[in-house]
């Protein structure tokens, strides 16, 4: 059985594999006899090219968890994400900006920058209304999957109150039908759902209006769930504030407005990365390769919804 690979691969982390798996190079090659394929959004352009020559292929195994960037793949070909790998950096990415949020850190960072003592927040000294406290906020995660879960847990110590929406909806877990009703109860909104026809754009005036006046928008999910034009006339108007780690465009062009929007946290991607996701991924690359060699069912088969 050949496995393609990216060239940046460390074969070590997958372990050990069966007799008879030839591992090749993605970026150099691609045998028409590929039956697992290992890709990540970087080679999307060298993958569909050398799709239609792939003719063995049984398996695409991303790094990812979304997979929307993946092109069409032929009937018969299985794909999956990468599982839990990106849950806890994920998860943690969010917490840190509800906490950096809720006690204005970027304020401050700004008034550091000016050489600014800036006490307004400090209740004990002044009149201000002092920071939110995670223990007094209601938190509505829409894609309430592994993700959500991990978000969840690491929120409950803190006193948070956790609301789920998934698409098929749970014990616990509301569906996409009751959104109009939660919004205006959530002092955040975590998206958490994949781009599909669906959720493209569901972040619209309408959603942006039902939300409650200053709460926090968090996208770490895709820049196509949120309509930008929409969202920068809400931060313009002080109606929610936005914590974003995907934008719509992406990369986000410099000078773009959502760079200099009242309200607006913005990091490039990166709430999934962290020093230690690449020995998790290629482990659980590893696993999957030994499932399918052994004719055993495969772990994080995508479907479509959230």
């Amino acid at each position: 059985m050949i496995v393609l690979l990216p060239g940046d691969a460390p074969p070590d982390a997958l372990g050990p594999l069966p007799g008879g798996v030839e591992l090749a190079v993605l970026d150099r090659e691609a045998p028409a006899a590929t039956e697992f394929c290992v890709l990540d959004p970087r080679l999307r352009d060298r993958f569909a090219a050398v799709l239609p020559e792939l003719t063995g292929l049984k398996v695409v195994q991303t790094l990812n968890a979304g997979v929307d960037w993946v092109p069409k793949l032929p009937d018969g070909v299985t794909l999956c994400n990468s599982g839990t790998v990106h849950d806890g950096p994920v998860a943690e990415w969010i917490v840190a900006v509800l906490l950096a949020t809720n006690k204005e850190l970027p304020r401050y960072l700004d008034r550091q920058r000016a050489g600014e003592w800036d006490a307004a927040g400090n209740t004990a000294h002044a009149a201000g209304p002092g920071s939110a406290d995670l223990a007094e906020q209601h938190v509505l995660v829409i894609g309430h999957g592994s993700i959500g879960r991990a978000l969840e847990r690491r929120l409950v110590p803190f006193g948070t109150r956790v609301t789920g929406v998934a698409l098929h909806p749970r014990d616990g877990v509301h569906g996409p039908d009751e959104l109009p009703d939660l919004l205006p109860q959530a002092d955040a909104v975590v998206l958490l759902a994949p781009a599909t026809d669906r959720t493209r754009g569901m972040v619209d005036a309408a959603f942006l209006d039902r939300m409650r006046p200053g709460a926090l928008l968090v996208n770490a999910a895709r820049g196509a769930l949120v309509d930008t034009g929409a969202l920068l006339d809400a931060l313009r108007a002080g109606r929610v504030r936005a914590a974003l780690d995907a934008t719509d465009p992406e990369p986000l062009p410099a000078g773009h407005p959502l760079w200099s929007a009242p309200g607006a946290l913005i990091t490039p991607h990166v709430a999934g990365s962290s020093a230690h996701w690449r020995g998790r991924a290629y482990r659980m690359v590893g696993e999957q390769i030994r499932r399918h060699a052994a004719g055993e069912p495969l772990a994080h088969v995508r479907r479509h919804g959230y």
